[in-house]
């Protein structure tokens, strides 16, 4: 095992939080304790958020001041904007969260002895985090195929790592132009996602302009209407969520009880046949057949819980 603790950087972007109600600052305070660096693109927003960022006033937050061109497709902007601060981080790893994404503190020790029991091993060059996806409230998550497992959310910083297809994976960029996937270990430390928790009135006003790097706006008028609220029915499994939330959530939750408390998950879509085979399947043998997995697992279980 190294003796030193090696050198960790966070990183992640964001645009128009305060007008998407993005909880970026719950993101960065969530990364703030596990990281020598936070490094943040927040891009030109219509909104305060470049304030709201700054005023977290932790010397070990840097932010960079970024321009999102209108007219590139939207995954490319979101792996560029990944890349920049990305490319701006110091440290031997690198730990990514979205703008809606928060770590428990509950797992802080899991993380670092992981990062600190592998610094010396090249062949480890990501590391595998799990899933809380929520919806229509902080009490429920989403179940089965509709929702992925797990991410790369942690990589090692080589020079070679590039933010692959809509910044949600990356990969790695051999010197001969090729590009390989990461061989990465999976940890027992939840990413808690709440992209799917907004009040419903913002939740459609996000998903309309997130639709606008893609489709033209006779196609969002169609399947996104303006001036609707949206209806919290597009989910198909959800389960009552018995765990606990990151601290630095808890203010926000709170605050958003007036809305959240009107949820009911009785009200879902109806999952597809091939959906519900899968899940039926799932739920029987931990198997998800024909899984996306944007990476390549080692064959190593580290223990439920660790400390260095």
């Amino acid at each position: 095992m190294p003796q030193e603790r090696p050198f960790v950087s966070g990183f992640s972007f964001v645009r128009n939080a305060l007008l998407y109600d993005y909880p970026i600052v719950e993101a960065l305070r969530s990364l703030l304790p596990l990281c020598d660096e936070v490094v943040v693109a927040v891009g030109d927003s219509e909104d305060n958020t470049l304030e709201v960022v700054a005023s977290i006033a932790d010397p070990k937050l840097r932010i960079l001041q970024t321009q999102w061109h209108p007219t590139e497709p939207g995954w490319r902007i979101f792996a560029e904007q990944t890349q920049r601060a990305l490319n701006a981080c110091r440290g031997l790893w690198c730990i990514y969260l979205q703008a809606d994404e928060v770590l428990h503190e509950q797992d802080y020790d899991t993380i670092r002895w992981a990062l600190q029991q592998w610094a010396d091993d090249p062949r480890v060059e990501a590391f595998v985090l799990r899933y809380y996806h929520f919806y229509g409230s902080y009490d429920y998550i989403g179940v089965g195929r509709q929702w992925y497992r797990r991410e790369i959310r942690i990589v090692r910083n080589t020079g070679q790592v590039i933010s692959w297809g809509d910044a949600q994976g990356f990969r790695r960029q051999l010197p001969n132009g090729k590009v390989r996937l990461l061989r990465a270990l999976e940890l027992p430390v939840y990413v808690y996602h709440y992209g799917w928790v907004r009040p419903p009135e913002v939740m459609q006003r996000k998903l309309r302009a997130q639709h606008r790097f893609w489709h033209d706006e006779e196609w969002i008028d169609r399947h996104v209407p303006p001036g609707e609220r949206f209806e919290y029915r597009s989910a198909y499994r959800l389960r009552r969520f018995t765990g606990t939330h990151p601290a630095v959530m808890h203010e926000r939750i709170h605050r958003a009880r007036e809305w959240t408390a009107s949820f009911t998950p009785s009200r879902l879509a109806p999952a597809p046949f091939w959906v519900r085979l899968s899940d039926w399947l799932e739920e029987r043998t931990g198997l998800r057949l024909g899984e996306y997995r944007p990476f390549r697992l080692l064959r190593y279980a580290p223990p439920k819980r660790c400390r260095i």
